[in-house]
């Protein structure tokens, strides 16, 4: 028997880009940044190959058994993701960083922000940016200091 009506699911599709960074805070003094970000804050920058998980959610559409098409999810992350970010410096290729940190944070909330441009309202759950196996950074948008 199909699932009922009002059926929940969530769906995760993963994708990988590479670019460069350098962590270093305008705010800051070049004795502060170095203090605070190490050998991350080198001039020259640094390069990680990203691995981002989107996670979806919504209702099992009874006549094609899907939250959304994954074709679809998938030229949505084309577009918000790989296009804007593989293979950049994200400092200087990135319009977006020009004022912000590229902090794995910052990155995570900067793709947030481009798929729910594309995608249907209130679909978007988590995303899930690993900057290296040991560094993982999950945003779920909704959720603000200011809320607590």
């Amino acid at each position: 028997m199909p699932p009922g009506p009002g059926r929940l699911a969530r769906v995760s599709r993963c994708l990988g880009f590479s670019a460069c960074h350098r962590l270093h805070s305008p705010s800051l003094s070049n004795e502060e940044n170095l203090k605070l970000f190490g050998k991350c804050n080198n001039p020259n920058g640094h390069g990680h190959n990203y691995k981002v998980v989107v996670t979806v959610r919504g209702e099992i559409d009874p006549v094609s058994g899907m939250v959304i098409n994954l074709t679809d999810l998938k030229e949505h992350m084309q577009e918000a993701i790989m296009k804007p970010l593989d293979h950049k410096n994200l400092d200087k290729d990135v319009e977006y960083f020009a004022d912000v940190v590229s902090t794995t944070e910052n990155v995570a909330v900067f793709i947030w922000e481009n798929l729910q441009k594309r995608l249907p309202p209130g679909t978007l759950y988590k995303v899930k940016v690993y900057e290296t196996d040991q560094n993982i950074v999950v945003y779920k948008g909704e959720e603000t200091t200011h809320e607590r």
